[in-house]
């Protein structure tokens, strides 16, 4: 008789515990203003850019552009020399033209931070993906060591994805506390979370996982990875924009936005800048809290900037 007794209080306790687990996320939702529909944010867009888009398609805007764009390599067949190649296409571009601002970052593979390391000369910042992307499903304990072993071989900034498939059971204990565990692997680089907006589809989704990302200790939101999802769109950086916005002035914390997945010419990426402008303001222009992550961007802004 004792032991059924335990064994019903033990019960109680979980499902008490459970679902004060459950008010703690709601509380955190709850504190950041709703998001729009998915057709509200659509006009909303339309109607920012229609306004201001024009203004900010200039010479300087693009240049500004240029030094906050992560270059990027993730095929299956780079190589060690595919990747030193492209370093120096960077090395080559510093100093060179004087009022243009190098890439941000230059983001790879782990396996290749340590060429990055190895032919970089310019004042660029190493970026890995890490944690098993791009679809995060493998091992918290794997996710770590990669993310730990990408920092030791020289990134200064970790790319991983939130795990989707807990996002979509609503299992936000085990997704925010892989993320801080990842966080902490980071030690002094910075931890870019990637939300995949194409699989998350709606403005709801992307809204809450922008918030389990901003507490998990994330210091960039990003949209895609750019593979087998939809990559970025206006609508999901609008979203993220406005939680950024309002963590904020919750805990007056920059955190930055990270625009990835299929922005391949200028006129996107001036879309994307006028969204962060117009909703974070100028203070977000910066390398530091704004990027672009793309292969083929490079070359369309220099060719239009007629280098």
């Amino acid at each position: 008789m004792t032991h059924h007794h335990d064994c019903s209080c033990g019960h109680e306790h979980h499902e008490h515990e459970h679902e004060s687990i459950e008010n703690r996320y709601q509380a955190a939702f709850d504190r950041f203003d709703e998001p729009l529909t998915d057709e509200q944010t659509s006009k909303v867009v339309a109607a920012l850019l229609d306004k201001h888009y024009e203004e900010n398609f200039t010479p300087e805007v693009l240049k500004m552009i240029h030094g906050c764009i992560d270059l990027t390599s993730l095929t299956s067949l780079d190589t060690k020399e595919s990747i030193w190649k492209m370093v120096d296409t960077v090395n080559d571009f510093e100093g060179k033209y004087p009022d243009i601002p190098s890439v941000a970052a230059i983001c790879t593979y782990p396996l290749f931070v340590e060429t990055v390391k190895q032919a970089l000369t310019a004042e660029v910042k190493i970026a890995s993906v890490a944690a098993g992307f791009p679809a995060s499903q493998t091992f918290t304990e794997v996710k770590v060591a990669e993310t730990a072993m990408a920092v030791m071989q020289g990134a200064d900034e970790i790319d991983v994805v939130i795990n989707l498939g807990y996002f979509m059971e609503e299992n936000f204990e085990e997704l925010t506390a892989e993320l801080e565990e990842i966080k902490a692997a980071c030690r002094e680089a910075h931890l870019k979370v990637i939300l995949e907006t194409g699989a998350l589809a709606t403005m709801s989704n992307i809204h809450k996982a922008s918030i389990l990302a901003l507490y998990s200790g994330a210091d960039f939101l990003k949209t895609s990875t750019g593979k087998g999802y939809p990559g970025a769109s206006l609508e999901a950086v609008y979203t993220m924009c406005k939680a950024i916005k309002n963590y904020h002035s919750i805990h007056g914390k920059r955190i930055g936005i990270k625009v990835a997945g299929g922005v391949r010419s200028a006129e996107e990426a001036v879309r994307y800048y006028t969204l962060v402008k117009e909703l974070l303001g100028s203070e977000w222009l910066t390398p530091e809290l704004f990027r672009i992550g793309a292969s083929s961007l490079v070359g369309d802004i220099e060719k239009r900037l007629g280098l």
